[in-house]
């Protein structure tokens, strides 16, 4: 274990030396590999949610103020009530680091050591740590083919790798390649533009399970609904939604 520390500190050094990393943000130095496209201040002064944070036990809304840890599973924010997914996490705001890395895996399906231990110490906190298979939101095949893969199978496959869990994504699909969210589109369009967008090819494969659905980030949550009604629908057992950011 030392001899593997003292190797990684070695390389870090001479990748920073000889191939040195601009982070993505500030500009600054990216001094460690695991770290990604952003420097370790960055990732700092990023928010990552922690049991400071009050959030709706639902959909993980940030909420204000604080309450008793004993009442945290009874606080709703009431915008989720009609949404299918089991419960929602996200490993922080959509801001700094968080943000970055998002961009970039839209670019390059790449994902950092720091971004899957993330994601990885997300998925321990009850109930998300009840999963028993990966599945990644999927994209609609013409979609996939113009970007060249799908992020949120990039993140699936290995997360679920760390998590030893199975990971499978040729079951839940896209059947309508539906208009791209716009930024000025409300919660009721954005539910509208995935209304029975996705359908389950091989339910067997999802029949019984409590389904870690995975994505880059949650904005109003429509999409993963709709993903977690066709996975319901084929008697899931339940649907944990985990992403890296919440917008």
């Amino acid at each position: 274990m030392f001899l593997a520390k003292a190797t990684n500190l070695i390389v870090d050094g001479l990748m920073a030396l000889v191939y040195p990393q601009a982070c993505a943000i500030c500009q600054g130095c990216v001094s460690k590999r695991q770290l990604g496209i952003a420097c370790a201040d960055c990732w700092e002064a990023t928010h990552i949610f922690s049991d400071a944070d009050t959030i709706c036990w639902k959909c993980g809304a940030p909420s204000l103020g604080t309450i008793d840890p004993e009442k945290r599973t009874s606080v709703r924010c009431r915008r989720c009530d009609d949404d299918a997914y089991t419960v929602a996490r996200a490993c922080g705001e959509y801001k700094g680091a968080l943000q970055a890395v998002v961009l970039a895996l839209k670019r390059e399906p790449n994902v950092s050591q720091q971004l899957l231990n993330l994601l990885a110490e997300v998925q321990q906190i009850p109930p998300l740590d009840q999963s028993t298979v990966v599945i990644p939101v999927p994209l609609h095949r013409e979609r996939e083919k113009d970007r060249g893969f799908n992020q949120a199978a990039t993140i699936g496959s290995q997360l679920a790798r760390k998590l030893k869990l199975p990971f499978v994504d040729n079951t839940l699909v896209r059947t309508s390649h539906s208009e791209k969210h716009r930024a000025g589109m409300d919660a009721s369009a954005r539910r509208d533009s995935v209304a029975k967008a996705f359908a389950v090819s091989y339910p067997r494969l999802v029949e019984g399970e409590k389904i870690l659905l995975v994505d880059d980030v949650f904005t109003t949550g429509a999409t993963v609904s709709a993903c977690a009604e066709a996975l319901l629908a084929a008697d899931a057992a339940a649907v944990f939604v985990l992403t890296i950011a919440r917008a």
